[in-house]
């Protein structure tokens, strides 16, 4: 009976969820037992014809899960089932089967080869939020609105700066998972303890054979586990992942509040519901899900940092902490990465709004640019920040605009002129490199693109 929500559905997309799925990671250990036997043939161990026979048996149509638990109900060893299982299924052959292996020769590399696979999900994943958050940084370029600081209008930005600077922390992520893979997709053959003593004379070249046989490195040393600093590695990376999702999604959030209104969640106004009661409700839920479920991901940090500890050449302590770890760990950032670029592709904006909320504060988040037009009229920068500042506050409290109270400041109208204070109280002549950014990390992130034979 399914119990946690990935079970149920709610939450992971199918290609990853299969990744994961009991029976993918069974075949994934019978692919490693088949890779063994085929080694152990290729350097004179084993005959030819029995290696092949195990290869051809390693399937999970012929070795069934449901033999693999009724054996380890009996002997309470889920590696030692899979072995015997398959060995049953060999006939005589089934004498080579795991010869000089221990459990975690087969564990760990089935392991890489699962993280193999989802890696190159995520990293897809990835790639494509890159390419949506580029498309959006040059759609809304240009498009004005308020940047905020302290949650206070602070000077104007474009949405679409907004968008170049997601996309570089996008692009970032995708450097650092592609230098992760080097460390984390390792497989091992090495025996108890890890000094390959059952493996026999040619055990360094079975391991090499084993490894080239099912696509990953082999680790350079390991003891009767590989070593989890490189697990521990993952799992704080995709944290870093899951907290980035987590910051746009936040963003969203607040810029979907109706006191601002400025970028909404698509909502499908024909069939979605906001609310059990309260039918008027458009809530941006994909995004608080996103935020929601950061907070699984990085709680699984700790436990991943936990199980690089072991004792001696190794313990159990590991094993069931990484159940959850490893699967939840890589459906959930999935899940995350492929709700949010949904999110932002299809993302309402209001750009009406944008304008009017730049609007609110009558020129005073305008005020940094005339300070500067003062500074190049001989004004002091200090003695320019101290006026404006009172000024600022005057207007607030009279609630006038800030154009009017400037106007009539001798100061000010001694060194500028209306034309001038105009000029510097309109938003778009104060965007600096905005706009120039923008084109530059687009360009920048489509050669990176290329560079990883991307569009």
């Amino acid at each position: 009976m399914p119990i946690l929500p990935i079970d149920t559905g709610r939450y992971g997309t199918p290609e990853m969820k299969r990744i994961f799925e009991e029976e993918t990671r069974v075949q994934k250990m019978l692919d490693v037992e088949a890779a063994l036997a085929w080694a152990h043939a290729e350097v004179g161990n084993i005959p030819r014809e029995d290696a092949e026979k195990v290869a051809a048996t390693a399937s999970t149509k012929h070795v069934k899960l449901s033999r693999i638990k009724q054996i380890e109900r009996e002997i309470k060893h889920d590696i030692a089932s899979l072995v015997k299982a398959l060995a049953e299924a060999c006939g005589p052959s089934g004498a080579y089967v795991h010869l000089g292996a221990t459990s975690y020769d087969i564990v760990d590399t089935a392991t890489a080869l699962q993280l193999k696979e989802a890696l190159e999900l995520i990293e897809k994943r990835l790639n494509n939020f890159e390419k949506i958050l580029m498309e959006k940084a040059l759609q809304y370029k240009n498009t004005l609105m308020m940047g905020r600081t302290h949650g206070q209008h602070a000077l104007p930005i474009t949405l679409g700066f907004k968008f170049a600077v997601w996309m570089r922390e996008i692009s970032r992520h995708i450097q650092r998972l592609r230098q992760c893979k080097e460390r984390v997709l390792v497989g091992k053959m090495s025996g108890a303890v890890g000094v390959q003593a059952g493996l026999g004379q040619h055990a360094m070249k079975i391991q090499e054979l084993v490894m080239q046989q099912l696509g990953i490195k082999p680790a350079e040393i390991s003891t009767q586990i590989v070593q989890r600093d490189r697990h521990a590695e993952l799992v704080c990376l995709v944290a870093m992942f899951a907290s980035t999702l987590d910051n746009f999604a936040t963003e969203i959030r607040e810029l979907q509040r109706p006191e601002i209104g400025e970028l909404f969640e698509s909502f499908d106004l024909e069939k979605r519901v906001g609310s059990s009661t309260m039918p008027h409700k458009q809530d941006p839920e994909t995004c608080e899900t996103t935020c929601g479920l950061a907070r699984i991901v990085r709680s699984l940090v700790i436990p991943a940092l936990e199980n690089v500890v072991t004792w001696h050449e190794r313990d159990l302590t590991q094993s069931s902490a990484e159940r959850f770890i490893i699967p939840e760990t890589c459906i959930l950032i999935d899940h995350m990465l492929f709700s949010i670029s949904n999110v932002i592709a299809n993302l309402y904006v209001d750009e009406q709004r944008m304008q009017k909320n730049v609007e609110l504060t009558q020129g005073r988040a305008m005020s940094e640019a005339v300070m500067i037009a003062l500074t190049k009229k001989d004004v002091s920068r200090q003695e320019a920040h101290e006026l404006l500042r009172k000024l600022a506050i005057k207007s607030k409290i009279e609630k006038r605009h800030f154009g009017e109270i400037l106007l009539e400041d001798k100061i000010v109208r001694g060194k500028l002129t209306e034309k001038e204070i105009d000029e510097a109280l309109n938003p778009r002549n104060y965007l600096g490199t905005a706009l120039e950014q923008v084109e530059l990390m687009v360009k920048k992130t489509r050669e990176e693109r290329e560079a990883r034979g991307l569009a």
